[in-house]
């Protein structure tokens, strides 16, 4: 793929990408976890061979890399070394929304987070990145019935979670 091509198919990925960075990595990690998985792409490091659509192949650089830092965050860590500054991901602009839409969020994110993270993925990619089965199961580097047992359970502690998740009564009516 040419290099101008490249820029454009990320350019394009951004806001997916940076949701996907947050839900495998620390929120504060996140950014840096892109600018790492933008540069591997950029400089060779991972080259896209057509083997899927390139949302799923370049999600799955996000994975990898996001797995590499934690490991990385781990050692440094253990060895008490200071953690290194990174130069940080402009963030893309923020929509307003509307105080309902950020309190199902927030209901959301907090119940997601308390899933184990293999289904918190898959669920991940599924609702919020639109992946099929399929196209998740590559990003996360796991079979696709691994990836469907772990969606059908996160889809079922995912409900009972969300209902015990102390939230307005007008949240749980939009659908939550």
């Amino acid at each position: 793929m040419e290099p101008t091509e490249l820029r454009a198919q990320l350019e394009a990925l951004h806001t997916e990408s940076f949701g996907w960075a947050l839900a495998c990595s620390d929120p504060a990690r996140a950014e840096s976890v892109l600018q790492q998985s933008y540069l591997k792409v950029l400089d060779g490091r991972a080259r896209y061979e057509g083997r899927s659509s390139f949302k799923t192949w370049f999600f799955g650089v996000v994975r990898n890399t996001a797995r590499e830092d934690r490991r990385r965050a781990l050692w440094r860590k253990l060895r008490l070394v200071p953690e290194e500054s990174a130069e940080r991901v402009a963030r893309p602009g923020v929509i307003e929304e509307s105080l309902l839409a950020a309190e199902l969020r927030q209901a959301m994110q907090r119940t997601l987070s308390l899933l184990p993270r293999r289904q918190r993925e898959v669920l991940h990619l599924v609702f919020y990145q639109e992946l099929t089965l399929e196209e998740a199961a590559a990003a996360m580097s796991v079979s696709v019935g691994s990836a469907r047992t772990h969606y059908d359970r996160g889809k079922k502690r995912l409900r009972e979670l969300l209902e015990k998740e102390p939230v307005s009564h007008d949240l749980r009516r939009a659908g939550a």
